[in-house]
């Protein structure tokens, strides 16, 4: 087996394999959360690409001063965050941690809220692979933002939690 990077054949044709070159050539796409000006996310879907149906991968580049996403937590969906590049802030619940290259954050469905950010003064972008199920119903709770967004087959539609009554 070759350990210099060289391949031992030609690469198959189609979606099983990229590399990091065509990655790194693929445009970014600035995602502006629905829920949250500041949270701007440069994102490379490579997943999409690949034909991956079931779950999302993307290539993340968050600016400082930003953050990732509005805090929130998945009732379906799961999710991972595996950072490579630049320093940031998790918080997960209440709690913030510093996170840097080589940091995983794993959220199973209905785990504690959890967001993102980047200091002003990080002076670098954060960078990381993002991961997720794609269930095809999902409840997403942005308690902070006071609001809970349903996902039904790719329609997404959102309510005030206070408007939400017990049946």
């Amino acid at each position: 087996m070759a350990d210099d990077g060289e391949t031992l054949g030609k690469a198959p044709e189609g979606h099983f394999y990229w590399s990091a070159d065509r990655i790194s050539k693929l445009p970014e796409r600035a995602h502006v959360h629905q829920f949250n000006a500041n949270a701007i996310r440069h994102t490379r879907s490579i997943g999409d690409l690949a034909g991956l149906s079931d779950m999302g991968i993307h290539l993340v580049r968050v600016e400082p001063g930003r953050d990732s996403t509005e805090h929130h937590f998945h009732g379906q969906d799961e999710e991972f965050l595996f950072v490579l590049s630049g320093r940031g802030e998790a918080t997960i619940g209440d709690t913030v941690l510093l996170i840097g290259p080589g940091d995983f954050l794993a959220f199973p469905k209905g785990s504690p809220a959890h967001s993102t950010h980047v200091p002003a003064k990080a002076g670098e972008d954060l960078v990381y692979l993002m991961g997720g199920t794609r269930s095809p119903i999902d409840v997403c709770t942005y308690p902070r933002a006071g609001l809970r967004m349903y996902r039904i087959d790719g329609e997404k539609e959102y309510i005030e939690l206070g408007d939400l009554k017990k049946v």
